[in-house]
């Protein structure tokens, strides 16, 4: 009798503890829409990475010697085209800068990279103000990862961005330092950014 008591009370506890710590649901990941008039300059302008979570360490290895990440969206040559340019400071003070050209499938955000025919990019809201979240999928890793267009946004975005990727089966996190504002300021003027076009739209 003692038995089926305490195990009644475990299957209660057990349900208690899910019901307190539920994992969200799928659909919280929601994908950015497409309007034709205002697409895409809601996305144009700075952004800085933020965080970065993966199902292991080393899908997100490629950052590991990173310490901030300055990027600039821009509308591309042809339409559903854009352009990122990005000047990524590394921990020895090193400045890498990259460029890449994305393209859009009209009626979607989804994004395929030029020259990379594997990757796949998908943008999904953010809770966090200024905030966007993409996934990354390519030959061998899929990764999400966080953006703002504050170089520092609150930790509750940071940790909302853990919590919800980590339900989505991406234990693995990463947090860039962004330790060097001397080399934000620097990566701000290789991109050619200032006060005037560095705000978000």
């Amino acid at each position: 009798m003692f038995n089926q008591i305490w195990a009644a009370l475990l299957y209660l506890y057990g349900i208690l503890l899910n019901s307190i710590y539920q994992c969200p649901e799928h659909n919280q990941l929601t994908t950015l829409g497409v309007d034709d008039k205002e697409f895409p300059d809601p996305h144009l302008g700075q952004w800085y990475f933020i965080a970065g979570a993966a199902p292991t360490k080393e899908e997100l290895a490629t950052f590991d010697s990173v310490d901030n990440i300055i990027f600039n969206m821009a509308a591309g040559s042809a339409p559903l085209q854009l352009q990122l340019r990005a000047a990524i400071r590394m921990k020895n003070g090193f400045c890498v800068p990259r460029e890449w050209i994305y393209h859009l499938t009209e009626g979607n955000t989804d994004l395929r990279t030029e020259g990379r025919p594997d990757m796949k990019t998908e943008l999904f809201s953010s809770s966090c103000p200024g905030g966007i979240m993409l996934k990354e999928t390519g030959q061998g890793y899929q990764r999400f990862l966080l953006y703002n267009r504050s170089p520092h946004p609150s930790e509750k975005c940071v940790e909302e961005f853990q919590s919800l990727t980590s339900c989505l089966d991406s234990k693995a996190f990463l947090l860039t330092p962004r330790n060097q504002g001397e080399g934000l300021k620097s990566s701000r003027r290789g991109l050619g950014l200032t006060k005037s076009s560095a705000g978000a739209r």
